[in-house]
């Protein structure tokens, strides 16, 4: 079973897009010259966001894979982005045929990119919602309508939760972790990453001040508040780590000699 929305819906070209910058980043043609304007700056004041995106991506490849191998079938990826391949849905689908994948992001243009991501096997099932991460009951209904909650589900919110605040009268990012990680059965995942200050303090106050300016809030986090974000689960090991020494493969470890990457991950169990 596929599927997706199919509301049409209009793209706002006259403002740059976190989803279109970072597709931009990763050599994507799916952005504008507002997006491609933005990028450039961000990547004129900090010379790791490209390595930044590359590494997110591979992480991403590394935990659904792990998490697919200890038995999972069914995903949740919020904040899904343009689709570049490998997308999430083939990994998963690439351990075990039967898994059931729901893509959830809130940017018309990946809409509009939504059936290059509905392209899964026979044997599983993809699927496409447009949901805006902060209405967690919304999405979650969504998603059930493909998902069976009651079953563990690998949630996945790669380079998304440094876009969202952490003011209760804000995004409350820590409240809709906590929402949606309680909405899900014993044995499933978390797969968490966001850019820190931790190592590379300058060139990160940077970017966020262009993203901040572009009308894009942007927060990035130290170690101790991004673990805060696995409360009450089992961290996998390494545990919380920069990107790319997350069970790194041959590329990853090659990838570390062009120099830092100042972003966080982690993978952890519901108990």
């Amino acid at each position: 079973m596929t599927g997706s929305d199919t509301a049409p819906v209009r793209i706002d070209t006259s403002r740059p897009h976190p989803a279109r910058v970072y597709d931009w980043w990763l050599g994507g043609k799916d952005n504008y010259p507002v997006d491609e304007e933005l990028a450039r700056r961000i990547l004129a004041a900090d010379g790791t966001v490209l390595r930044g995106a590359r590494a997110n991506r591979r992480f991403m490849q590394r935990a659904v894979r792990t998490v697919a191998e200890a038995g999972i079938r069914q995903f949740l990826d919020i904040g899904t982005g343009i689709p570049t391949e490998p997308n999430l849905h083939q990994v998963a689908q690439g351990v075990a045929a039967e898994s059931r994948v729901v893509y959830a992001d809130n940017d018309p243009i990946v809409l509009r990119h939504a059936e290059a991501l509905l392209h899964g096997t026979a044997e599983g099932s993809t699927r496409y919602v447009h949901a805006d991460v902060r209405d967690a009951d919304t999405l979650l209904r969504r998603a059930a309508e493909s998902l069976d909650l009651g079953r563990p589900v690998a949630l996945s919110l790669v380079a998304l939760t440094h876009y969202l605040d952490d003011d209760p009268d804000g995004d409350d990012v820590y409240g809709l972790l906590e929402r949606y990680t309680a909405a899900l059965a014993p044995g499933s995942y978390l797969i968490l990453s966001q850019v820190t200050p931790d190592l590379s303090p300058e060139a990160v106050e940077r970017a966020a001040d262009l993203f901040g300016r572009s009308g894009t809030p942007f927060h990035p986090r130290p170690l101790a508040a991004f673990s805060r974000f696995f409360t009450g689960l089992e961290l996998l090991g390494p545990g919380v780590i920069p990107v790319h020494g997350w069970r790194p493969t041959a590329e990853d470890v090659a990838a570390q000699a062009e120099g830092i990457v100042p972003v966080y991950a982690g993978v952890a169990r519901k108990p």
